[in-house]
Protein backbone atom coordinates (compact mmCIF):
# COMPACT_ATOMS: atom_id res chain seq x y z
CA UNK A 1 0.00 0.00 0.00
CA UNK A 2 1.53 3.59 -1.05
CA UNK A 3 1.88 5.87 1.69
CA UNK A 4 -0.71 8.44 2.99
CA UNK A 5 0.29 11.72 3.53
CA UNK A 6 -2.13 14.29 5.60
CA UNK A 7 -2.23 18.27 4.97
CA UNK A 8 -4.14 20.36 7.62
CA UNK A 9 -4.86 24.31 7.35
CA UNK A 10 -6.18 25.63 10.79
CA UNK A 11 -8.31 28.50 11.62
CA UNK A 12 -9.71 29.57 13.84
CA UNK A 13 -12.98 28.16 14.40
CA UNK A 14 -12.43 25.20 11.95
CA UNK A 15 -9.97 23.06 9.75
CA UNK A 16 -9.58 21.93 6.35
CA UNK A 17 -8.20 18.49 5.62
CA UNK A 18 -6.38 16.65 2.91
CA UNK A 19 -5.21 13.48 2.11
CA UNK A 20 -2.86 12.82 -0.15
CA UNK A 21 -1.68 9.44 -1.37
CA UNK A 22 0.41 8.09 -5.16
CA UNK A 23 0.52 11.70 -5.73
CA UNK A 24 -3.52 12.63 -5.59
CA UNK A 25 -5.09 14.46 -3.31
CA UNK A 26 -8.19 14.10 -2.08
CA UNK A 27 -10.99 16.62 -1.55
CA UNK A 28 -10.16 19.00 1.09
CA UNK A 29 -12.88 18.29 4.08
CA UNK A 30 -13.56 20.79 6.76
CA UNK A 31 -14.11 20.31 10.43
CA UNK A 32 -14.80 22.29 13.41
CA UNK A 33 -12.35 23.15 16.13
CA UNK A 34 -14.19 20.97 18.74
CA UNK A 35 -13.12 18.42 21.06
CA UNK A 36 -15.40 16.27 19.27
CA UNK A 37 -14.42 16.76 15.73
CA UNK A 38 -10.32 16.23 16.97
CA UNK A 39 -11.65 13.07 18.24
CA UNK A 40 -13.13 12.25 15.40
CA UNK A 41 -10.68 13.01 12.86
CA UNK A 42 -7.73 11.02 15.34
CA UNK A 43 -10.28 8.09 14.72
CA UNK A 44 -10.10 8.26 10.72
CA UNK A 45 -6.23 8.68 10.81
CA UNK A 46 -5.32 6.04 12.70
CA UNK A 47 -7.14 4.00 10.72
CA UNK A 48 -5.23 5.04 7.58
CA UNK A 49 -1.72 5.17 9.34
CA UNK A 50 -0.56 8.28 7.60
CA UNK A 51 3.16 8.59 6.93
CA UNK A 52 2.91 12.09 8.01
CA UNK A 53 0.68 14.32 8.95
CA UNK A 54 1.73 18.40 8.52
CA UNK A 55 0.23 21.14 9.71
CA UNK A 56 1.57 25.28 9.98
CA UNK A 57 1.91 26.96 13.37
CA UNK A 58 -0.73 29.19 13.55
CA UNK A 59 -0.88 31.01 17.11
CA UNK A 60 -3.11 28.82 19.58
CA UNK A 61 -5.45 27.36 16.90
CA UNK A 62 -2.75 24.20 15.71
CA UNK A 63 -2.15 23.25 19.28
CA UNK A 64 -5.21 21.25 20.11
CA UNK A 65 -5.22 19.26 17.46
CA UNK A 66 -1.69 18.55 17.16
CA UNK A 67 -1.98 17.67 21.09
CA UNK A 68 -4.45 15.30 20.32
CA UNK A 69 -2.83 13.90 17.56
CA UNK A 70 0.46 13.48 19.39
CA UNK A 71 -1.34 11.61 22.28
CA UNK A 72 -3.01 9.06 19.65
CA UNK A 73 0.02 8.36 18.63
CA UNK A 74 0.27 9.76 14.66
CA UNK A 75 3.07 11.39 13.01
CA UNK A 76 2.22 14.79 13.05
CA UNK A 77 4.63 17.86 12.15
CA UNK A 78 3.91 21.33 12.59
CA UNK A 79 6.26 23.72 10.54
CA UNK A 80 7.03 27.01 10.13
CA UNK A 81 4.68 29.44 8.10
CA UNK A 82 7.47 30.77 6.18
CA UNK A 83 8.67 27.75 5.21
CA UNK A 84 5.65 26.41 3.97
CA UNK A 85 4.97 30.11 2.33
CA UNK A 86 8.61 29.88 0.50
CA UNK A 87 7.22 26.07 -0.34
CA UNK A 88 3.77 27.48 -2.26
CA UNK A 89 5.90 30.23 -3.97
CA UNK A 90 8.17 26.91 -5.62
CA UNK A 91 4.80 25.64 -6.71
CA UNK A 92 3.76 28.57 -8.62
CA UNK A 93 0.45 28.44 -6.51
CA UNK A 94 -1.25 32.32 -7.30
CA UNK A 95 -4.96 31.73 -5.35
CA UNK A 96 -4.84 30.99 -1.55
CA UNK A 97 -7.58 29.22 0.27
CA UNK A 98 -8.32 26.88 2.78
CA UNK A 99 -8.40 23.61 0.68
CA UNK A 100 -5.74 24.66 -1.58
CA UNK A 101 -3.59 25.53 1.51
CA UNK A 102 -4.48 21.79 2.78
CA UNK A 103 -3.92 19.99 -0.32
CA UNK A 104 0.10 21.85 -0.75
CA UNK A 105 0.00 20.99 2.94
CA UNK A 106 -0.22 17.00 2.23
CA UNK A 107 2.10 17.73 -0.77
CA UNK A 108 4.71 18.99 1.53
CA UNK A 109 4.89 16.02 4.01
CA UNK A 110 5.20 13.91 0.83
CA UNK A 111 8.44 15.74 -0.53
CA UNK A 112 10.03 17.69 2.25
CA UNK A 113 9.51 15.07 5.04
CA UNK A 114 9.82 17.91 7.66
CA UNK A 115 10.68 16.42 11.37
CA UNK A 116 8.41 14.77 13.79
CA UNK A 117 6.55 17.57 16.35
CA UNK A 118 7.88 17.06 20.06
CA UNK A 119 4.91 18.03 22.48
CA UNK A 120 5.78 19.77 25.35
CA UNK A 121 4.17 18.44 29.15
CA UNK A 122 1.00 20.33 30.19
CA UNK A 123 3.61 22.14 33.00
CA UNK A 124 5.41 23.19 29.97
CA UNK A 125 2.60 24.94 28.09
CA UNK A 126 1.30 26.40 31.32
CA UNK A 127 4.48 28.07 32.24
CA UNK A 128 4.73 29.41 28.37
CA UNK A 129 1.48 30.81 28.94
CA UNK A 130 2.08 32.40 32.39
CA UNK A 131 5.41 33.92 31.57
CA UNK A 132 2.98 35.76 28.23
CA UNK A 133 0.61 36.64 30.26
CA UNK A 134 3.09 38.43 32.82
CA UNK A 135 5.04 40.09 29.62
CA UNK A 136 1.79 41.49 28.21
CA UNK A 137 1.20 42.58 31.83
CA UNK A 138 4.13 44.28 32.00
CA UNK A 139 4.20 45.94 28.99
CA UNK A 140 0.72 47.43 29.91
CA UNK A 141 2.03 48.89 33.10
CA UNK A 142 4.76 50.18 31.22
CA UNK A 143 2.36 52.36 29.51
CA UNK A 144 0.65 52.86 32.35
CA UNK A 145 3.41 54.38 34.26
CA UNK A 146 4.04 56.25 31.14
CA UNK A 147 0.82 57.96 30.98
CA UNK A 148 0.71 58.71 34.46
CA UNK A 149 4.14 60.42 33.96
CA UNK A 150 2.52 62.98 31.33
CA UNK A 151 -0.20 63.60 33.35
CA UNK A 152 1.90 64.67 36.25
CA UNK A 153 3.77 67.10 33.91
CA UNK A 154 0.77 69.17 33.51
CA UNK A 155 -0.47 71.31 36.64
CA UNK A 156 -4.12 71.24 34.96
CA UNK A 157 -4.66 67.80 35.04
CA UNK A 158 -7.15 66.79 37.28
CA UNK A 159 -6.24 64.74 40.73
CA UNK A 160 -8.98 62.19 39.50
CA UNK A 161 -6.99 61.47 36.69
CA UNK A 162 -3.87 60.52 38.28
CA UNK A 163 -5.37 58.90 41.34
CA UNK A 164 -7.05 56.70 38.70
CA UNK A 165 -3.90 55.79 36.93
CA UNK A 166 -2.07 55.05 40.21
CA UNK A 167 -4.73 52.87 40.75
CA UNK A 168 -4.63 50.79 37.43
CA UNK A 169 -0.51 50.47 38.03
CA UNK A 170 -1.07 49.40 41.82
CA UNK A 171 -3.75 46.16 40.09
CA UNK A 172 -1.41 45.72 37.48
CA UNK A 173 1.28 45.00 40.16
CA UNK A 174 -1.13 42.78 42.08
CA UNK A 175 -1.81 40.59 38.62
CA UNK A 176 1.62 40.30 37.95
CA UNK A 177 2.78 39.05 41.12
CA UNK A 178 -0.05 36.70 41.60
CA UNK A 179 1.03 35.05 38.05
CA UNK A 180 4.96 35.06 39.18
CA UNK A 181 3.57 32.81 42.30
CA UNK A 182 1.79 31.05 39.94
CA UNK A 183 4.64 30.32 37.88
CA UNK A 184 6.81 29.42 40.50
CA UNK A 185 4.27 27.54 42.34
CA UNK A 186 4.31 25.01 39.17
CA UNK A 187 7.49 25.56 38.90
CA UNK A 188 8.12 23.82 42.29
CA UNK A 189 6.19 21.12 41.25
CA UNK A 190 8.70 19.98 38.43
CA UNK A 191 11.99 18.65 39.48
CA UNK A 192 13.20 19.39 36.04
CA UNK A 193 11.75 22.77 35.74
CA UNK A 194 13.41 23.97 39.48
CA UNK A 195 16.80 22.74 38.56
CA UNK A 196 16.26 24.67 35.12
CA UNK A 197 15.55 27.61 37.30
CA UNK A 198 18.51 27.23 40.18
CA UNK A 199 21.11 27.01 37.34
CA UNK A 200 19.53 30.29 35.44
CA UNK A 201 19.61 32.64 38.49
CA UNK A 202 23.34 31.35 38.56
CA UNK A 203 24.00 34.76 36.21
CA UNK A 204 25.02 37.87 37.28
CA UNK A 205 21.93 39.81 35.44
CA UNK A 206 19.28 36.81 35.51
CA UNK A 207 16.86 37.57 38.31
CA UNK A 208 14.18 35.66 39.57
CA UNK A 209 11.48 37.01 37.36
CA UNK A 210 14.15 37.45 34.34
CA UNK A 211 14.60 33.83 34.63
CA UNK A 212 10.81 32.75 34.55
CA UNK A 213 10.54 34.45 31.65
CA UNK A 214 13.63 32.60 29.83
CA UNK A 215 12.59 29.33 31.00
CA UNK A 216 8.62 29.84 30.10
CA UNK A 217 9.73 29.81 26.43
CA UNK A 218 12.62 27.27 26.13
CA UNK A 219 11.39 24.63 28.20
CA UNK A 220 9.10 23.84 25.52
CA UNK A 221 11.48 23.64 22.76
CA UNK A 222 13.62 20.51 21.70
CA UNK A 223 16.35 19.78 23.77
CA UNK A 224 18.47 18.33 20.81
CA UNK A 225 18.47 21.78 19.17
CA UNK A 226 21.38 23.33 18.74
CA UNK A 227 22.75 26.71 19.59
CA UNK A 228 22.12 28.86 16.14
CA UNK A 229 19.04 26.98 16.16
CA UNK A 230 17.77 28.59 19.32
CA UNK A 231 19.23 32.09 18.24
CA UNK A 232 17.28 31.60 15.04
CA UNK A 233 14.10 30.89 17.05
CA UNK A 234 14.61 34.21 19.06
CA UNK A 235 15.38 36.23 15.66
CA UNK A 236 18.97 36.98 16.70
CA UNK A 237 20.65 35.35 14.02
CA UNK A 238 22.42 38.29 11.40
CA UNK A 239 20.57 38.03 7.97
CA UNK A 240 23.31 39.07 5.26
CA UNK A 241 22.29 41.03 1.97
CA UNK A 242 24.96 40.52 -0.31
CA UNK A 243 24.97 39.75 -3.93
CA UNK A 244 27.67 39.97 -7.12
CA UNK A 245 29.33 43.40 -6.44
CA UNK A 246 26.46 45.80 -6.41
CA UNK A 247 24.01 44.46 -3.78
CA UNK A 248 26.23 44.50 -0.30
CA UNK A 249 24.27 45.58 3.06
CA UNK A 250 25.39 45.50 6.34
CA UNK A 251 23.87 42.24 8.39
CA UNK A 252 20.99 42.95 10.30
CA UNK A 253 18.99 40.65 13.02
CA UNK A 254 16.28 38.91 11.22
CA UNK A 255 14.05 39.30 14.24
CA UNK A 256 12.30 36.85 12.46
CA UNK A 257 11.50 34.97 15.60
CA UNK A 258 10.04 34.39 18.92
CA UNK A 259 9.69 38.60 20.66
CA UNK A 260 9.19 37.14 24.30
CA UNK A 261 12.28 35.66 24.52
CA UNK A 262 14.23 38.62 22.90
CA UNK A 263 12.11 40.49 25.45
CA UNK A 264 13.33 38.56 28.30
CA UNK A 265 16.94 38.51 26.77
CA UNK A 266 17.09 42.28 26.98
CA UNK A 267 17.54 43.51 30.73
CA UNK A 268 19.64 40.57 31.72
CA UNK A 269 22.48 41.44 28.98
CA UNK A 270 22.04 44.80 29.68
CA UNK A 271 22.81 44.26 33.33
CA UNK A 272 25.27 41.71 32.57
CA UNK A 273 27.25 44.07 30.74
CA UNK A 274 27.50 46.42 33.89
CA UNK A 275 28.13 43.94 36.60
CA UNK A 276 29.56 40.97 35.33
CA UNK A 277 33.35 41.01 34.26
CA UNK A 278 33.19 38.59 31.73
CA UNK A 279 30.59 39.89 30.04
CA UNK A 280 31.62 43.13 29.98
CA UNK A 281 35.18 42.50 28.91
CA UNK A 282 33.31 40.47 25.96
CA UNK A 283 31.08 44.07 25.22
CA UNK A 284 34.04 46.35 25.81
CA UNK A 285 35.98 44.05 22.85
CA UNK A 286 33.20 44.47 20.62
CA UNK A 287 33.09 48.50 21.30
CA UNK A 288 36.92 48.43 20.62
CA UNK A 289 36.44 46.23 17.20
CA UNK A 290 34.06 49.18 16.28
CA UNK A 291 30.77 48.14 16.72
CA UNK A 292 27.85 50.45 17.27
CA UNK A 293 26.50 49.88 20.97
CA UNK A 294 23.39 47.78 19.96
CA UNK A 295 25.08 45.57 17.62
CA UNK A 296 27.44 44.96 20.95
CA UNK A 297 24.37 44.55 23.01
CA UNK A 298 22.42 42.21 20.80
CA UNK A 299 26.05 39.90 20.39
CA UNK A 300 25.77 39.42 24.03
CA UNK A 301 22.33 38.90 24.01
CA UNK A 302 23.03 36.14 21.21
CA UNK A 303 25.80 35.07 23.48
CA UNK A 304 23.91 34.93 26.65
CA UNK A 305 21.11 32.80 25.20
CA UNK A 306 23.89 30.23 24.04
CA UNK A 307 24.93 29.96 27.70
CA UNK A 308 21.64 29.87 28.95
CA UNK A 309 20.46 27.08 26.41
CA UNK A 310 23.41 24.98 27.62
CA UNK A 311 22.30 25.36 31.14
CA UNK A 312 18.75 23.52 30.16
CA UNK A 313 20.06 21.27 27.95
CA UNK A 314 22.85 20.22 29.86
CA UNK A 315 21.24 20.90 33.63
CA UNK A 316 24.44 22.81 34.16
CA UNK A 317 24.52 25.92 35.95
CA UNK A 318 25.06 29.18 34.09
CA UNK A 319 29.16 29.97 33.60
CA UNK A 320 29.87 33.22 32.73
CA UNK A 321 33.92 32.65 32.55
CA UNK A 322 33.64 30.03 30.08
CA UNK A 323 30.83 31.21 28.06
CA UNK A 324 32.90 34.85 27.48
CA UNK A 325 36.64 33.38 27.43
Amino acid sequence: MKPIYVGVDIAARSFDLVVRQDARNARARTFKQTGADHARVVRELLALNPERVVMEASGIYHLDLAVALHRAGLPVSVINPRSFRHFAHIKLVGSKTDPIDSALLAEYAERIAPSLWQCPTDAQLALRDLGRQINRLGGARTQAKNRLHALRAKAMTLPLLIEDEEEGIARLDQRIERLQRAALDLIAGSAQLSAHLANLCEAKGIGQASAIALLAELCVLPEDLRANQVSRFAGLDVRLTQSGTSVSSPGRLSKAGNAYLRAALFMPALSASLHDEHARAFYQRLIARGKKKIQAQCALMRKMLTGIWACIRNNTPFNSASLFS
